[in-house]
């Protein structure tokens, strides 16, 4: 049966939400509170997906009983500590052991399902910790998240599902205790700690606290104060159009805050359905769109891409597989509540992921974490009607997080920068103290076998001077240079570039960290390789400034030819012959781990004055496709490379694109002002012009193509004029408030 558009389903969502706004709060249908109790049971512990039978939820659901056994064994309530080996206050790792015991009682096949003595023990255990630690007055010691979201969330979560076993007086100094600490003003104004995933967080600690003490006006508040995520917002922490997702103010976060919101989000909607709490707001359709338009460009077999993790890249290996995780179960989960076409997109879109994953499978993986997860994937890969989706091809630019994404055949590359508005970098709470040059132009890549190329210790033991792509002085820098949290903005305004969805220029003007350099960088996207190139690269720090073309968690061999150089099985490098190329292969140690390195870069001396670069990196390629490659220099013609303009020409592919730093000319292309530009001959008889303005302050734009044209087959909104004939003149007119967004012109060529 054919089911719901987005349309109906958001018109519909739209009628609930005004019928939900004027029936009386106080008329809660009898037994809705244990509906919401058992559809926490059934969301977040998959109870109704497991057959407890069945392996492999036999073996792991005795697992869990057996560990519930054991803590309930243990358990000594004292003055000091609810288990011996964990004094308070543990604020983690106590709620967290209740919680386990309280999922044993609630799921089948632990052995201890629904028994009496565990309920009574994780009473008993959450009254405690409520007495020693988590008590109304108490004065809040470390970090403020621990006593607003992680340990209430934990102890509600304990207490909701071993509800039959609390007593009205337990359940009471609970919510007393939560209501302390996550006060419903808590949720009053949109800002601070109570922005983007946080403020999901807070809302899901005020559904727990409302159904542990069955309290409508508090469930009605946890889903009216979702409001605020969703619209799309121009500045600071949530969802833009472009599809970059912020939090912290200024840190891409996809693949940490953004993948706790999006779970948050999926569970509150599923957990919701059908009751007068249902999450009705229309604007909440930006959660549909942010899955396709925010979240899946970042995730690549699988694995979520680190340069949309923040400081979470160093925390432990495959790290990006784990997050990868997290985003395909919520996917999953956020599909069961969402239009038919969603649905069914979504789920072939997570086969492929959990199908491509040979690194970490992502199965198996889910059967030592999420249970409810693995269930709901197994679902899916077993159901041959739900086909296995490919990657996407193409260029995806997020210019408001100063991120880009492209997809080639068999190949894919990611992008990090930084800019007025975007961080260089973040680090917090001990995490990331050495990520500092990577919103310096990094370069990610992956071709087919590389899928945990970043995973397996790269961070901990890669050179942190010396990250792919980037270009950077060697000026030593002490952990956590620059700010915590993000505060490492510099002051580039150009950051961003052009697509049309294909192919890509990109560009930069980079500020160093804690240093005085000073540089251009530009990288043009294309099917088989990504052209770039460096000017302007001017320093005063008296120490060496070096491009870094590559640094490979690799031992792999290295071939060094003519302009070109080759790694097997990972790519290959084209470089101008008046480039020298220094190489370095080392192993590197850290935390027990070696691993070894490839690294290849150009020096451009102690103190450059406008020194440049220009190199093709080609991933995937083999030796001989490099070589020849590097044999024919007329297939990137550089038509600009200085401080002013940056542009190439690939006659094969019938593209040309220019970043220009300031208005000018380069090639066949002319702009009045800073913009990009990117031209591509579709050969069909038709052409495409694409513009962008990064810096966001043009009021007017002029571009010229020195190309003779039939006239214009389809326009754009902003284009005001547009004048054909031997060359090509376009118009346009605001460009400042479209937030670096591209904006593409067709128009039909004349026969020659």
């Amino acid at each position: 049966m054919k089911g719901p558009s987005r349309r109906l389903f958001l018109q519909l969502s739209g009628l609930a939400a005004l019928a939900a706004a004027c029936a009386p709060p106080e008329r809660v249908p009898t037994g809705t509170f244990a509906l919401l109790r058992r559809r926490w049971r059934e969301v977040t512990l998959g109870t109704e997906l497991l057959d407890p039978r069945a392996e492999p939820y036999r073996t792991r659901l005795a697992e869990l009983g057996a560990r519930a056994r054991a803590h309930r064994d243990a358990m000594n309530p004292t003055d000091r500590s609810l288990w011996p080996d964990l004094p308070f206050p543990s604020l983690d790792a106590t709620p967290a052991r209740l919680r386990a015991m309280a999922r044993a009682y609630a799921l089948p096949g632990t052995g201890l399902t629904a028994e009496p003595g565990l309920g009574t023990a994780v009473a008993t255990g959450v009254e405690h910790v409520v007495r020693r630690v988590y008590s109304p007055g108490a004065e809040p010691v470390g970090n403020w998240w621990d006593w607003r979201i992680g340990t209430p969330r934990a102890l509600l979560d304990a207490a909701v599902l071993a509800a039959p076993h609390l007593t009205g007086t337990q359940s009471a100094a609970l919510c007393a205790a939560v209501d302390d600490f996550v006060p419903e003003s808590r949720l009053d104004d949109y800002e601070g700690n109570s922005t983007g995933a946080n403020r999901v967080d807070l809302c899901t600690v005020t559904l727990l606290r409302a159904i542990a003490g069955e309290d409508p006006g508090r469930a009605a508040l946890a889903a009216s104060a979702l409001s605020p995520v969703f619209p799309y917002v121009t500045e600071g922490d949530g969802f833009y159009r472009d599809g970059s997702f912020i939090q912290h103010g200024s840190v891409p976060y996809q693949g940490g805050y953004g993948a706790v919101l999006l779970t948050g989000l999926a569970t509150l909607f599923a957990v919701l359905r059908g009751t007068p709490w249902e999450i009705t707001d229309p604007v909440a359709h930006t959660v549909l769109d942010a899955v396709d338009r925010s979240f899946a460009p970042f995730v690549h077999d699988g694995a979520c891409m680190d340069l949309v993790r923040g400081r979470g890249v160093d925390r432990r290996p495959y790290g990006d597989h784990r997050r990868g995780r997290e985003i395909a179960a919520a996917v999953l989960l956020l599909a069961e509540t969402a239009p038919d076409a969603d649905r069914a997109r979504w789920r072939a879109m997570v086969k492929g992921w959990a199908v491509r994953d040979t690194a970490k499978p992502m199965l198996t993986a889910a059967e030592a974490g999420d249970l409810a997860f693995h269930a709901r994937l197994a679902a899916v890969l077993d159901d041959d009607a739900v086909p296995v989706a490919a990657e996407p091809g193409g260029h995806r630019l997020f210019p408001m997080s100063a991120r880009a994404v492209h997809r080639g055949p068999g190949w894919c590359a990611a992008l990090s920068m930084a800019s007025s508005r975007v961080a260089r970098y973040e680090y917090g709470n001990g995490e990331n103290l050495r990520g500092w040059h990577t919103g310096s132009g990094m370069l990610y890549w992956w071709a087919r076998g590389d899928g945990d190329h970043y995973s397996d210790w790269f961070w901990p033991t890669v050179d942190p001077y010396r990250l792919p792509g980037t270009t950077v002085s060697t000026r030593r820098l002490r952990d956590g240079a620059g700010g915590a949290w993000g505060d490492t903005r510099p002051p580039a305004d150009w950051v961003g570039g052009a697509t049309d969805g294909v192919y890509a220029a990109v560009g930069q003007h980079l500020y160093g960290l804690q240093s005085t350099l000073e540089a251009f960088q530009s990288w043009f996207f294309l099917d088989d390789a990504v052209v770039c190139l460096g000017a302007g690269i001017t320093c005063r720090d008296g120490v060496p400034v070096e491009t870094v073309v590559d640094n490979r968690r690799t031992g792999a061999r290295l071939t060094v030819g003519a302009g070109w150089a080759h790694l097997d099985g990972h790519g290959g490098y084209v470089l101008p012959a008046a480039q020298p190329l220094r190489t370095l292969r080392e192993a590197r140690t850290a935390g027990g781990a070696t691993r070894a390195y490839t690294t290849l870069w150009l020096d451009h001396g102690v103190d450059p004055d406008a020194a440049g670069y220009v190199y093709h990196l080609m991933p995937g390629a083999g030796e001989a496709a490099t070589a020849a490659r590097a044999a024919d220099p007329g297939w990137a013609r550089v038509l600009a490379n200085t401080s002013a303009r940056q542009g190439v020409e690939v006659p094969s592919l019938g593209v040309t694109a220019v970043n220009f730093w300031s208005g000018g000319r380069a090639g066949g292309l002319t702009a009045s002002d800073p913009c990009a530009v990117l031209v591509r001959d579709l050969g069909d008889g038709t052409a495409t012009v694409t513009v962008a303005d990064p810096r966001r302050d043009l009021d007017g734009l002029t571009v010229t193509w020195d190309r003779p044209v039939a006239g214009i087959t389809r326009g754009h909104p902003l284009l005001r004029d547009a004048r054909t004939g031997p060359r090509l003149t376009l118009v346009f007119g605001a460009l400042a408030d479209r937030e670096g967004a591209s904006h593409t012109v067709t128009v039909r060529l004349l026969s020659s």
